[in-house]
């Protein structure tokens, strides 16, 4: 009885007017972990063995490194995989949202760590030149479209691969591009050699068609293959509520017509379907989303404000939903449940927050807008669960979530990298990989390391490892930095949500040091090239440690903060941020960049041979 009654209230709350069955069940969240947005990651427990990736930093200054325009507004990713290789597509525009040019970027990985430099998969589209908008004042002059989509690929039933985009029209900056009133959707196919199809449109919106558009209607094609994949689109209902913000508001292919935004959905064991919007809204269909059993409402539990929810099953028969559990764009976050229904935890995907360099319209902080791969685009061959996502509507990332998902591991650490298996290094570790900033396993002097390398004045590389809880336990870790004169190394032992207790140092001066309070006190001196091995017994209950330095004499010290308890170990080669905050305005009120936003810094390097620890 409390639960239905929970169920009405809920919906309630959304807004909605019908009513829920009582015999209607639907998702929702009875964990009891929530996130604090006071800290970027929410602390939140780390999903174990997430690997981050940047795969295309934005760079005015530095097109060559970025995607050969130097745009700085990169956004609304979507991902596929397909013939042993995945597919992230994503829209751009040179400095802010809704205002144009614009175009579809397209990138392609074959390990999801490596990416190809991004082409154009949609390019610049011209609006003629006297059209007007109904409601918008203004008349066109030599204006260019807006690119807005929310469904980036599909996978035919003959295994060929399309991606799709959508023309709309912004004739200000605050002009939604998706109300309904844009041109059309296109779509192309990607052939296995790489090269791209040519474009066509596969639905137009009112007032437009073949005779006043410039790419030709699929039907004109004498591809068979791409007619019959356009026509399969158009017959699925589910494929079709991806496309409701921009497409016709009465385009009679769309079964629920209203705004809700960013559609995603799973199928559950008897055939039924999930349905997941932006504010964590929900809903269930019984026929392949030819109809909706409710109104949606708001998944009961779920934390969640205008950002993306993605919802899908995953490769162990459980399920997934990541999304932004707050009402700000951060942190990034997993929750899992058994049954596709009753979600149980949340644990930490992407908790970092990089400085936004480059102003721009309606730009917002945080990993965000997160798109995973959809039922028919494909299974990566590891079975892990793969997300895109932008941060700060700026940078371009992907995330590598393993499956199953675990918070925890029962093993003491014994991760000498040179002895491990080629490729499994790092299964255990939490990566923040950037393209200025590395986190990977490389070959040095014929053994392999753990090498973060660190030339980005904004940003840093971060690796970190879950560890058996321990009140008392001993570490050891072996570093090489190759510079002693800047640069920065930090190695943090934390509890489970990632509140450090022990900081130590390696430092632009060449000196090894801990955190004592508001203070640091010298361990040693540190020198290029030398390889420093650094042992760390600790306990909780006193919260004391001593630190040896390559079998030397042991310094003892006082945690800098309380513990119950240590459950990960952190190397970051930067300072930890905690801008923006909870009160930063949502909106900047100037778009001027950051200084010296294409200026890197010398790169400061550091091998890491190995981290043991043992449970005392």
């Amino acid at each position: 009885m409390k639960r239905h009654i929970f169920l009405a209230v809920a919906f309630l709350f959304a807004g909605g007017t019908a009513t829920v069955s009582a015999q209607q069940d639907t998702v929702h969240y009875s964990g009891k972990t929530l996130s604090n947005v006071d800290y970027h990651h929410g602390q939140l427990p780390l999903a174990v063995g997430v690997h981050a990736h940047q795969i295309m930093r934005a760079s005015r200054e530095h097109p060559e490194k970025a995607d050969g325009f130097g745009w700085t507004y990169n956004h609304a990713t979507n991902m596929a995989y397909w013939n042993g290789k995945f597919y992230v597509n994503y829209l751009s525009d040179p400095a802010g949202e809704h205002i144009p040019p614009s175009q579809t970027f397209l990138m392609h990985s074959e390990d999801g760590e490596n990416w190809s430099f991004p082409e154009v998969a949609f390019p610049i589209y011209s609006i003629p030149d006297g059209y007007t908008k109904e409601g918008v004042a203004g008349v066109a002059k030599n204006l260019t479209a807006t690119m807005h989509q929310r469904m980036g690929f599909y996978t035919s039933s003959d295994n060929r691969l399309f991606t799709l985009a959508f023309y709309g029209i912004s004739m200000d900056e605050k002009d939604s591009p998706n109300d309904g009133k844009g041109i059309g959707r296109v779509i192309r196919e990607i052939k296995k050699d790489g090269s791209l199809g040519p474009i066509y449109f596969i639905r137009y919106n009112h007032g437009w068609n073949e005779k006043n558009t410039n790419f030709p209607f699929y039907k004109k094609s004498k591809d068979r293959g791409l007619k019959k994949a356009c026509e399969d689109i158009l017959s699925q209902p589910l494929l079709m509520q991806q496309w409701v913000e921009e497409a016709d508001r009465d385009d009679p292919l769309i079964p629920l017509k209203k705004q809700y935004k960013a559609f995603s959905y799973y199928h559950l064991p008897n055939g039924n379907v999930v349905g997941l919007w932006k504010h964590a809204l929900t809903s269930l269909s019984k026929d392949d989303g030819k109809t909706w059993e409710y109104t949606p409402l708001r998944a009961p539990g779920f934390v969640n404000s205008n950002a993306k929810i993605w919802g899908q099953k995953t490769t162990d028969g459980r399920y997934a939903t990541v999304y932004n559990p707050s009402e700000y764009r951060w942190p990034l976050a997993v929750s899992t449940s058994n049954d596709g229904v009753n979600y149980t935890d949340l644990l930490l995907v992407h908790g970092e927050i990089t400085p936004m360099r480059y102003g721009g319209n309606y730009k917002s902080y945080g990993p965000q807008y997160v798109r995973g791969i959809t039922e028919n685009n494909g299974t990566p061959k590891d079975g892990n669960l793969w997300v895109s996502y932008s941060v700060n509507k700026e940078d371009i990332w992907v995330a590598s979530i393993p499956v199953p998902v675990k918070s925890s591991v029962n093993k003491d650490v014994n991760d000498v990298f040179t002895n491990l298996e080629n490729g499994k290094e790092l299964d255990f570790w939490n990566v923040y990989n950037l393209s200025w900033a590395s986190a990977k396993i490389e070959n040095n002097n014929n053994e392999k390391t753990l090498t973060l390398r660190d030339h980005d004045p904004f940003d840093y590389a971060r690796v970190e490892r879950v560890i058996p809880f321990a009140q008392q336990m001993e570490a050891e870790f072996t570093v090489t930095p190759e510079q002693n004169n800047h640069g920065l190394l930090q190695v943090e032992f934390q509890n489970k949500t990632g509140l450090p207790s022990i900081r130590l140092v390696f430092d632009e001066e060449g000196v090894l040091k801990t955190k004592a309070g508001s203070r640091f006190r010298k361990i040693a001196d540190y020198e290029t090239g030398k390889t420093y091995t650094i042992k760390v017994i600790l306990d909780t209950t006193s919260r004391s440690y001593t630190v040896t330095v390559n079998g030397g004499e042991a310094s003892r010290q006082i945690f800098y903060a309380p513990a119950d308890g240590i459950e990960r170990i952190m190397f970051r080669t930067g300072e930890q941020r905690h801008f923006p905050t909870p009160d930063t305005p949502a909106d900047r009120e100037d778009y001027d960049d950051l200084p010296n936003t294409g200026l890197p810094i010398k790169e400061a390097v550091f091998h890491i041979k190995s981290l043991t620890t043992k449970k005392l």
